[in-house]
């Protein structure tokens, strides 16, 4: 005896489908929803990036702009795959509302303590992390970068920024410092 109230095999496979389909997409989105809610606010810019030796010392120099909807924190620093001390890195906060469009100039290695000027702007010494607000940006040197030498002039080497989320990185030529 048949009984006349039971689904047949054919529907009963396509809401099984359907269900594990559902069930799948619903999975995806989530993951994606996810991954993308804690990466695609962050946007950073590293420019204007130099290193300039001579006989008394090294010196890096560039600007740090975060372009992505969050603030973020700098966690460290490395020059040539080397951490860099805080105590070695100084930064000048631009103004809000401000952009610096110039070009770095080589400054005076021995007037790199505490805070000091520089082209118009007063640098600080950093003492650790660094927060960077959304839309703000950084101009940012480091006193004799490890692994920076005399003989290293003409050599492309890395500078990288990391963050919570993300590292960044970008290559400059050593140049030679006439005016340390």
């Amino acid at each position: 005896m048949r009984n006349s109230k039971a689904l047949s095999e054919v529907v009963s496979t396509l809401i099984l489908l359907v269900v594990a389909v559902l069930l799948a997409a619903v999975a995806t989105y989530y993951a994606t929803n996810i991954t993308m809610t804690r990466t695609e606010n962050e946007q950073i810019a590293l420019s204007k990036p130099h290193i300039w030796v001579n006989g008394t010392g090294a010196i890096g120099a560039f600007k740090l702009q975060n372009l992505g909807g969050k603030d973020i924190l700098v966690d460290k620093i490395a020059v040539r795959g080397v951490e860099e001390a805080w105590a070695d890195v100084f930064i000048y906060r631009v103004p809000d509302g401000t952009s610096i469009t110039d070009d770095f100039t080589v400054c005076n290695y021995s007037a790199m303590t505490g805070s000091w000027a520089h082209d118009g702007e007063t640098y600080d010494a950093v003492t650790g992390d660094v927060p960077l607000q959304s839309g703000n940006e950084l101009l940012v040197f480091i006193k004799d970068p490890d692994n920076v030498q005399l003989d290293d002039i003409g050599t492309a080497i890395s500078i990288s920024v990391y963050t919570n989320n993300a590292h960044y990185i970008t290559e400059v030529n050593v140049e030679s410092a006439t005016t340390q």
